[in-house]
């Protein structure tokens, strides 16, 4: 039973019941749309020239700025519209009116102005957050809105201080990692290119001593060797830089292009001692970061380096290719040397180079073998047996066997691995 008649001043409340839940949802928009993009998504924006997305980088620099103002005129909005709305039910229907009125606010309210908005804003962020930014920059401006929402987050502080230990708005390293697996699933970059961003994050964190080629495997040629015969060692194994060393390799006094072999030779003085041909060689620590090395070879200009250990004594070489590879993966010519391949031998077993580095193995096989001081899948092996392994040593490490394969001068060069419930032995066994 009605109890009143309808009149303009219900007329007006009603009008405004509506602007005011429909400011609600524009701002809901807003909240949603302004929260989710991020700095990096901002900024791209702004360089593809989009309309807004200036307003909407300097938004997004500081959410402090903006959040509380429009959380502060969400409330008001739907805190006045429900209030009008139980005014006019309670002057048309009284007070069975007014409990109808909360049903119908509370439904409306969370369809219109806030689940349906918020949803649109989640589906479609770059489009709501540049609709949202510009009135978000006139609103904030408001002197009133802006007091009372700093008022309101002075209280906030006051009673729940901030803790700035426990945040940190940088994305991390894995985050980035996990949008590029993302934007694979997504189609919007290619398997090759997530493959080539992990690469430049490990690359970031490897030392030289992972990438270098180690002492065994470097060619180096006594000073006293004649160019000519140094320049046909060169063009054999294919080789443009070759350390030179007055005694031993542990004392290497530099480093000789080949093109200055070939001078020599069409000089007729190919005669002479390689060192009057040798260039000044560049030492590394083995524990050097290979970012800032390939830095220094681009800046320098330098194209090999010595690889030293903290007592001074030749681990190897590092060559520019040799970084570049960490990055790109294996690149390959016509001289080089076949070396062991990672194979698949079974769907439990696998061959495996010894050179081949621990962090690889675990990563591309997907298996959790132990890291330690050793490098190397043939250096886990040496470790586990504690002693120079033999062809057919079968060595337990944890839920794997390890059979050497191949040994060569006491160096691994193949190692079959073997999921250990698999072996044939027991779990308890480790022989040789």
């Amino acid at each position: 039973m009605i109890a009143a008649s309808f009149g303009a001043a219900q007329a007006v409340m009603l009008v405004a019941v509506v602007v005011l839940v429909a400011c609600s949802g524009l701002l809901a928009i807003a909240e949603t749309s302004l929260v989710s993009i991020t700095k990096a998504r901002a900024r791209s924006l702004v360089e593809d020239g989009r309309r807004s997305a200036r307003s909407l980088e300097r938004l997004v620099d500081n959410p402090q700025n903006f959040l509380g103002p429009v959380l502060l005129l969400v409330m008001i909005c739907q805190l006045v519209a429900a209030s009008l709305v139980s005014l006019v039910a309670n002057r048309l229907f009284g007070t069975a009116g007014v409990a109808a009125g909360v049903i119908f606010e509370i439904f409306v309210i969370f369809l219109v102005a806030e689940s349906i908005p918020k949803n649109w804003a989640v589906q479609r962020v770059d489009r709501a957050a540049l609709l949202s930014a510009p009135i978000v920059s006139v609103l904030i401006k408001f002197l009133p809105i802006r007091a009372v929402s700093s008022l309101m987050q002075g209280i906030t502080d006051f009673v729940v201080p901030l803790d700035d230990s426990g945040t940190n708005s940088d994305v991390t390293e894995s985050e980035l990692l996990a949008m590029a697996g993302v934007a694979v699933e997504a189609d919007v970059i290619e398997e090759e290119e997530r493959a080539l961003l992990t690469s430049i994050f490990e690359f970031g964190d490897t030392i030289v001593r992972e990438v270098m080629v180690p002492r065994p495997d470097v060619v180096a040629v006594e000073s006293s060797m004649t160019c000519r015969a140094v320049l046909e060692l060169a063009i054999s194994s294919g080789l443009s830089r070759i350390p030179v060393f007055a005694t031993s390799v542990d004392d290497i006094t530099g480093v000789v292009l080949s093109r200055d072999l070939v001078k020599a030779s069409w000089s007729h003085l190919d005669d002479q001692p390689v060192s009057t041909r040798a260039r000044e060689p560049r030492y590394v620590p083995e524990t050097k970061r290979v970012a800032p090395l390939l830095k220094e070879m681009q800046q320098e200009q330098f194209h090999l380096a010595v690889v030293v250990d903290e007592y001074g004594v030749t681990a190897g070489i590092v060559t520019l290719e040799d970084l570049i590879e960490e990055l790109v993966g294996e690149i390959a010519d016509e001289s080089d040397r076949d070396s062991p391949r990672l194979e698949r031998l079974s769907d439990i077993e696998l061959l495996i180079p010894g050179q081949m580095s621990i962090d690889e193995v675990n990563e591309v096989l997907d298996v959790d073998l132990p890291e330690g001081d050793w490098d190397t899948i043939g250096g886990l092996a040496f470790h586990f047996r504690g002693q120079v392994p033999r062809e057919g040593d079968r060595i337990t490490v944890g839920p794997y066997d390890l059979v050497v394969e191949r040994v060569q001068a006491r160096r691994i060069r193949t190692v079959r691995l073997i999921r250990r419930e698999h072996a044939g032995v027991a779990p308890e066994e480790s022989r040789p």
